[in-house]
């Protein structure tokens, strides 16, 4: 098959085509090279005849000025182009072996990375497959704080239900102290305001009293006196109490009730409903103290299979087989880069003598443009031209001399530069930066025969494996591990041998088969319950605060005592001098005096019993609502807990397996990624390659070989013109030995050197070549 493939006609036809150009510009080359030293014998064996221009004799011509200004242009600009590439051989020969000097470097900064990619290898597997320690001890801490993981978990489910109930029931404890507190304040206060009152009401009455008896004086008989004791005796109704506090029943039957009802310590009875739900995650930790021990040691058999993997994982066995081969490429290739560098040394030199001819034969004809510019004279005949002109055109022959002598060797070294620079350039550096060359190097049965791919062959002894040179190549470009470039999965598959499934089924198993028993959380008792209903029939809510209230908003007399007393002494003031005068000031001073000593102390406590029969209102208003609605969310939350704890139990065991097997899962899959990818990322292999072919065989030798045969070659080239335009340029230079004279000096502008002669004739001089 594989004679077949190299025979097809297609990549028949592909090969000619790559070579096609380079055959025929070798052929052309070659043709140079035979054809120039035969052009240079004929040329010189004809100078030698006096033939192809070497006569010593110039033929005047109308254009003759004009032909030697086109030809010293010309040569001047092929000159300038010939320099152009003899600078690009200088640069590329000295820059080809610079980078070869550089090969030393390269090669070991290559070794060295291949090198760290085979010794770090083990110690990256230890460190991924060692990480199983870390996620052990997570779940190791978990499993030892299962108290507040699990158990808090079921706390957190339960909470929502339970703490609610539970606190209003402590607000509502808290309560019923408080209304027992108001109302023995409301009844002390009450009682000693009714004294106060019954206290005012009596002396109210007493004055009154004396009023009374005062206006019964004779005086009050006669006018006008008789009208101020009138205007007295009406306002003496104005003198009583205002306030029925006497009438207002006691709270002493609510205040017993309550008694009662506080004789269960209802704070108490909450407490422990607080403890039976905060006792859950000590009673979980009790009861799962023998299936952490066990999860524990399934963990740790879980440790000594990861260990066991270790030991058969296969990329160390691989890369130890491509430690050999790298020892042995190493040593060659320090065996060989002595020789390399020296003949490389001789290389340069060779090049050297090619471009220092060039730069030879081009300074011969800038030297000739020099002189024969400097030195010509437009009004010297050609057999009387000076010796500096005359030395310019011996340059230029000397120019064309050396260029016959040595063109055809320039040409031979750029045939053979061409020919090798080319075909690497085209059949190995371009096919390697586009990958077809790898294309080629995986056609099925090329490299080998019996082989359907040759590196699955190599590396994995299986042929029929679709592992390629380019898919390798990319992957190891993209720092992927040996283990996924190379297919290893299919000698050694990781997954499988990580596959714990086997023991995370017992964790399962274990955390499914756990049983949790939480039946002891009762929130209230009956006792509390009854309690709360005891609360609700105690009669705080059925109080009578309106009338209460209406009381302790009146004021406690009718009138304002003091504008009273005013009004009494202004009456007695009208009254002349006597007992009823007297009567009248006495008793509107006791009047001031009861307003100071009674009714100003009563006003105060009078508001502040409003004010707290306010706060009694509002806190018992609804109380049987409230209670009932706590009872109710009471036996919610209770009937919840015991027709649900089980499935929350269940809920949540399986969540926090769920957590515990999660840790090994995830590092069993990190375990397998950085196997697969991470651990001996052959980036170093795809460098070194690069190194080898893009780097070395390209950019170091074949880029500064192209440059060199293309500057030589172009300046080689340009030769052919250079000469032709040297040789013509030449005879407008050099002393001639004769020339053509005219006796019609008005025909040719050259004056007659013979007088005497008519018409054209050779006038003969003396020189030698």
């Amino acid at each position: 098959m594989s004679s077949s493939t190299w025979c097809s006609p297609t990549l028949f036809q592909k090969v000619v085509h790559y070579e096609m150009g380079i055959i025929v510009c070798a052929t052309l080359g070659l043709l140079f090279v035979v054809l120039m030293p035969v052009v240079g014998l004929c040329f010189g064996l004809c100078r030698c005849c006096n033939r192809c221009g070497g006569e010593m004799h110039q033929r005047q011509k109308r254009n003759g000025a004009f032909l030697r200004k086109c030809y010293a242009v010309s040569l001047l600009v092929t000159c300038v182009v010939i320099s152009l590439g003899i600078i690009s051989g200088f640069v590329a020969n000295e820059h080809l072996r610079a980078q070869i000097l550089q090969t030393r470097k390269l090669a070991g900064s290559n070794f060295r990375d291949l090198r760290t990619l085979l010794n770090e290898t083990p110690s990256q597997i230890s460190y991924v497959l060692g990480q199983y320690t870390t996620a052990k001890e997570k779940a190791f801490s978990d499993l030892d704080n299962i108290k507040s993981l699990l158990g808090g978990g079921i706390q957190e489910q339960l909470r929502p239900k339970a703490i609610p109930v539970l606190d209003d029931i402590k607000a509502m404890a808290a309560a019923i102290k408080e209304t027992r507190e108001a109302l023995l304040n409301v009844n002390k206060t009450l009682g000693e305001l009714k004294k106060s009152t019954a206290r005012l009401s009596t002396s109210l009455q007493d004055v009154k009293t004396n009023l009374e008896q005062s206006l019964n004086d004779p005086g009050c008989s006669v006018q006008p006196e008789r009208a101020t004791c009138d205007d007295v005796r009406t306002t003496l109704n104005q003198l009583d109490d205002n306030t029925n506090l006497g009438q207002l029943p006691s709270l002493d039957k609510q205040i017993d009730n309550i008694t009662h009802v506080l004789q269960t310590d209802l704070s108490s009875l909450v407490q422990e409903g607080y403890k039976s739900f905060n006792d859950i995650p000590e009673s979980v930790q009790n009861q799962t103290v023998d299936v952490v021990s066990g999860i524990k040691s399934t963990l740790n058999s879980i440790g000594s299979h990861i260990e066991n993997v270790k030991e058969q994982i296969s990329i160390q066995n691989k890369l130890t087989g491509f430690s050999d081969q790298i020892d042995d490429v190493e040593t060659y290739v320090h065996r060989t880069l002595p020789a390399l560098e020296e003949y490389n040394s001789y290389r340069w030199l060779g090049g050297l003598v090619a471009c220092s001819v060039l730069t030879l034969i081009v300074t011969f004809y800038y030297l000739g443009l020099l002189c024969g510019l400097c030195g010509y004279d437009r009004n010297a005949t050609p057999t009387r031209r000076g010796c500096v002109s005359n030395t310019g055109g011996v340059f230029l022959m000397v120019g064309v001399g050396i260029s016959f002598l040595f063109c055809w060797i320039l040409m031979i070294i750029v045939v053979l530069s061409f020919v090798v620079g080319g075909n690497v350039e085209k059949l190995v550096c371009e096919p390697y930066q586009s990958k077809k060359l790898f294309q080629i190097l995986d056609t099925p049965y090329l490299i080998n025969e019996e082989w359907k791919y040759y590196l699955s062959g190599m590396v994995l002894n299986k042929p029929d494996i679709n592992l390629t040179f380019e898919q390798v190549y990319s992957d190891c470009k993209d720092n992927k591990g040996v283990y996924t470039a190379l297919k290893l999965e299919n000698i050694y598959n990781i997954s499988d041998c990580l596959d714990t499934q086997q023991f995370t089924q017992n964790v399962s198993s274990d955390f499914e088969n756990m049983e949790v028993n939480i039946d002891n959380i009762v929130l209230l008792d009956a006792a509390g319950k009854k309690n709360l209903q005891d609360f609700i029939s105690s009669g705080v809510d059925r109080i009578d605060y309106g009338a209460y209230l209406a009381e302790t908003a009146k004021t406690p007399t009718k009138v304002n005592l003091l504008t009273f007393a005013h009004g009494l002494e202004e009456k007695a003031n009208q009254l002349p001098q006597g007992s009823l005068k007297r009567s009248l000031a006495s008793n509107a001073q006791t009047v001031r005096m009861i307003y100071h000593g009674q009714v100003v102390p009563l006003e105060s406590p009078m508001k502040t019993l409003h004010q707290s029969i306010q706060d009694l209102q509002h806190q018992s208003s609804g109380l049987g609502v409230k209670v009932h609605s706590i009872i109710s969310s009471l036996d919610a939350a209770q009937n919840f807990i015991a027709n649900s704890l089980s499935s929350v139990i269940v809920q949540e065991t399986k969540k926090y397996g769920n957590m515990i097997i999660g840790y090994f899962e995830y590092y069993l899959q990190w375990v397998k990624i950085s196997i697969m990818e991470k651990v001996a990322a052959c980036k170093p292999v795809a460098t070194a390659l690069d190194s080898v072919v893009s780097v070395f065989l390209c950019g170091y030798i074949i880029d500064p070989m192209n440059l060199f045969w293309f500057g030589i070659g172009k300046a080689t080239l340009f030769l052919l013109p250079a000469l032709i335009f040297a040789v013509k340029l030449a005879k407008y230079y050099r002393r001639m030995d004769s020339e053509d004279v005219y006796d019609d000096v008005e025909t040719i502008p050259m004056k007659n050197m013979q007088t005497g002669n008519i018409g054209f004739h050779r006038h003969q001089t003396t020189q030698n070549l």
